[in-house]
C-alpha cells in the first residue's frame, strides 16, 4: 500500500524482511484518537512492516483487538503522565526492537516516545497532533522545546497544522496532514439499537456522543434544547459518553424537570446501532481536531450540525453534507437542530450527501496507505 514507495532490498531480488516501527500510544482505552491508532496500526501490510505497540498506561479494552492481530503490547502501567520514570523503561525496550521509526500518538505519548526515542538511538521519529490545544500553552510549549528529537509531525487535518505552526511554532517542513477515517461499511450498515431499551419513544431524538468536557461543551446543548422542548414537547437528546461534567449535567437536567426527555447513558460500546436510532447528531465542541464521531455520524446517514471549529470545515460542506453553528451560540444551535428535524428535503439531502462525500474521501484504505506512504519516505531517506 506504499503506491509505488519501495523500501531498500537486500540485493538477491527478493522481498525485504518487514520493516520494524514502534507505535507509542498514552492509553488504549475506547476513545477517537485510540481507534484511529488501532485501525492503522492493524491495516497496515504486514509484508512490509512489522509492528510493536507500547502503550503507557496500564492495559484497555483495545488491548485485545491488537493482541488479535498478533500484534505485540507491551503496557508499562504508569499511574500519571507526570512519572518520566516510564521514559529509561520505554528506551530499554525500543534498543530491544531495534525499530527503524517511531509513530506517536497523543500529546504525552509524544513527548515521552521522543525522549525514549533518542535514548534509545531509533532513526526516526514521528508524532501525531491531533487537536487544537487550547486547554493549556503547555503541551505547545513543551513541543516546540523538544522539536529537536521529532523528525515528522503528522496532524489530523490543515486546521490543526496551520495552529501548531503558529501557536507551537512548528516548521511547516516537517508537518503532513493525514485526516482520520472511517469503517463505512460498519456505520452504514449498522442495525438501530431499540430505542425502548434506553427508555426512548419513537419521537425525534438528538444525539450527542463524545466526553463530558468543556472542550465538547455539553451545556451548550443542553440550553439549546431546553427551548427547542419549549416549542416540541416530545423530542428527545441522549448524551453517550462520560466525563467530568456528568454530574453537574445531571443536577441541571433535574433541577429543570427535563429527566423524561434529556437522558445520559456514559459510555457505550454500540455506538454504530445508537447512530442508526437518532435522527440527529449535535455537537457543540470548543475545539477539535477533526471529530470521528462526526465521520461515523455521515457514514451511518445521519445528518450533523457541529460547532465550525478545527477540522469540520474540512469534513463538512455547510449546507449540503452538514450544518456548521458557531461556538458557543445556543441559539444558533437551537436554530439549526430545528430547522434540519422540521425540513425533511434539507434532511434527506443531508444525510445523503454526507454518505457519499465520506465513502469517497475519508475511508481507512486511504488514510493507511497516506501513513505507509509517509514512513516509506523517511526510512528510505534515513538509508541515503
Amino acid at each position: 500500500m506504499t503506491d509505488g514507495i519501495v523500501l531498500p532490498a537486500n540485493g538477491s531480488g527478493e522481498r525485504p524482511p518487514p520493516v520494524r516501527i514502534a507505535f507509542c500510544i498514552t492509553d488504549l482505552d475506547v476513545g477517537g484518537a485510540e481507534r484511529m491508532f488501532v485501525e492503522l496500526v492493524t491495516r497496515l501490510d504486514r509484508r512490509r512492516w512489522e509492528p510493536r505497540v507500547y502503550c503507557l498506561s496500564g492495559p484497555g479494552a483495545l488491548v485485545a483487538r491488537l493482541q488479535a492481530a498478533e500484534i505485540p503490547v507491551t503496557c508499562f502501567g504508569a499511574k500519571s503522565v507526570r512519572h518520566l520514570g516510564v521514559i529509561p523503561r520505554l528506551a530499554a525496550e525500543l534498543k530491544k526492537f531495534s525499530p527503524a521509526l517511531i509513530q506517536c500518538f497523543l500529546f504525552h505519548a509524544n513527548f515521552v516516545g521522543r525522549l525514549a526515542a533518542w535514548r534509545a538511538g531509533v532513526p526516526r521519529v514521528v508524532c501525531g497532533i491531533r487537536v487544537a490545544e487550547r486547554r493549556s500553552r503547555v503541551p505547545l510549549w513543551l513541543d516546540r522545546l523538544t522539536q529537536g528529537f521529532v523528525d515528522h509531525n503528522v496532524c489530523v487535518s490543515q486546521a490543526v497544522a496551520e495552529f501548531s505552526i503558529r501557536n507551537a511554532k512548528l516548521k511547516a517542513s516537517k508537518i503532513s496532514v493525514i485526516p482520520n477515517a472511517v469503517d463505512f461499511d460498519r456505520f452504514a450498515n449498522a442495525v438501530a439499537v431499540d430505542r425502548s431499551s434506553l427508555g426512548l419513544s419513537a419521537a425525534p431524538l438528538v444525539l450527542f456522543v463524545g466526553r463530558l468536557d468543556p472542550q465538547k461543551a455539553p451545556f451548550i446543548l443542553l440550553e439549546a434544547f431546553a427551548h427547542l422542548l419549549e416549542r416540541h414537547l416530545d423530542w428527545q437528546l441522549l448524551f453517550v459518553g462520560d466525563g467530568p461534567l456528568r454530574a453537574s449535567m445531571e443536577e441541571w437536567i433535574t433541577r429543570r424537570g427535563l429527566g423524561h426527555r434529556i437522558r445520559i447513558a456514559g459510555w457505550r460500546p454500540d455506538v454504530p446501532e445508537l447512530l442508526k436510532a437518532a435522527d440527529l447528531l449535535a455537537l457543540p465542541s470548543l475545539w477539535e481536531g477533526m471529530p470521528n464521531i462526526v465521520l461515523e455520524a455521515m457514514a451511518a446517514g445521519l445528518p450533523v450540525v457541529v460547532s465550525r471549529v478545527e477540522g469540520t470545515e474540512e469534513l463538512i460542506r455547510d449546507g449540503e453534507t452538514g450544518l456548521l453553528v458557531t461556538p458557543g451560540s445556543p441559539i444558533e444551535l437551537e436554530r439549526l437542530i430545528d430547522t434540519v428535524l422540521t425540513d425533511p428535503e434539507l434532511y434527506s439531502r443531508l444525510k445523503k450527501a454526507a454518505q457519499l462525500a465520506v465513502q469517497k474521501l475519508f475511508t481507512l484504505d486511504r488514510m493507511v496507505s497516506a501513513y505507509e506512504q509517509l514512513y516509506a519516505r523517511l526510512i528510505t531517506e534515513s538509508t541515503r
